[in-house]
């Protein structure tokens, strides 16, 4: 399998906000730093600036912004498999000021010749200007979808998913959304396993779906909900049992109609989802840092056989079992592998 070339479009040379590094940073390093114990050749990174000088207010001046000298400009992107656009300038976004015509051009020529298009962030503002998301799904940062949708009216913009795959072009929110993009580019490209390999490099989960909500108002029940939080940490810790929504509800005296109804209030997802949700992480957890047979990691995770566990498994994280515990060899070699639980 061939990594590819990965070409990121730099919008400001001069004057790159500090605040915008990070998501400049995320394919550079997912990208730019060779693993060949992974894949050899692992991907070719160019960075291809628009050429674009400072205009006020843009962070040069004020002590906020830093110059980058880049080697490719924008013909560099007409040729490259993979075209990623980590975001573009504020104003662009804030006060509706013309992205270069010159890049929107560029873009189009990429997609043209076949390369994938991928936008972080607000990167989906120049993915839409260059009309390559009309008729698509595509999200950005929650705080900028609705602008994204009031300007671009032909493109369906869903706020509240981490990231959206439609084949040949990709978009995902912010942050660290966009380092689940680039790995599940990675996972697309060279596999499971060299993506789970490089997350655990990284520190990162090695895998969040797409569609996980990019944000939830109430993460974790208040500490004051009585009738929530204590069901919910008898749930985590008896997940091996057969639970059903009847059964939470009742502990936490409640209807079942109430209880998805809190429930949903204070994590975001239904109770069904909530439960499958603790399960795979529970498996993974066991997965990671025992070395117990598969059939047990199942039966303990409450995920049922080892044929249901690779079930789902293979749907939710797109490995196996077996392929994600191998991606944690350094589990065994410490003697957490040796875990009874």
């Amino acid at each position: 399998m061939s990594a590819g070339t990965v070409a990121v479009v730099v919008t400001e040379e001069i004057g790159v906000p500090s605040w915008d590094l990070y998501e400049l940073s995320i394919p550079c390093t997912v990208f730019g730093k060779p693993q060949p114990d992974l894949a050899d050749p692992w991907y070719d990174l160019r960075l291809c600036g628009t050429g674009a000088g400072p205009e006020e207010g843009d962070g040069a001046a004020d002590g906020h912004g830093l110059s980058l000298r880049t080697r490719y400009g924008l013909d560099d992107l007409v040729g490259a498999d993979t075209v990623i656009v980590p975001s573009v300038p504020d104003p662009c976004v804030e006060e509706g000021r013309p992205l270069p015509r010159e890049l929107v051009e560029a873009l189009r020529r990429a997609h043209d010749a076949g390369a994938r298009m991928v936008s972080l962030c607000t990167g989906a503002f120049a993915l839409a200007e260059a009309g390559l998301l009309d008729g698509r799904r595509a999200t950005a940062h929650w705080m900028h979808t609705a602008q994204l949708a009031e300007r671009y009216p032909k493109v369906e913009v869903d706020a509240s998913v981490l990231y959206v795959d439609e084949g040949d072009v990709l978009t995902s929110a912010g942050l660290t959304a966009g380092l689940d993009l680039c790995l599940h580019l990675v996972r697309r490209d060279l596999g499971a396993h060299v993506a789970n390999q490089l997350a655990r490099r990284m520190v990162v989960p090695a895998h969040r779906p797409g569609g996980q909500a990019q944000f939830i108002e109430l993460p974790v029940p208040a500490g004051d909900d009585e009738g929530l939080a204590p069901v919910l940490e008898w749930a985590r810790a008896n997940l091996d049992r057969p639970l059903t929504v009847a059964d939470l509800a009742r502990r936490a005296a409640m209807s079942p109609r109430t209880f998805y109804r809190r429930l949903q209030a204070v994590t975001g997802t239904t109770p069904l989802q909530w439960l499958l949700d603790q399960r795979l992480g529970r498996a993974r957890s066991l997965l990671e840092s025992t070395d117990l047979p598969i059939e047990k990691v199942g039966e303990l995770s409450g995920l049922g056989t080892a044929n249901n566990l690779r079930h789902h498994f293979l749907r939710h994280l797109g490995v196996s079992p077996g392929d994600y515990r191998r991606a944690f060899p350094g589990a065994l070699a410490t003697g957490r592998g040796r875990t009874r639980v």
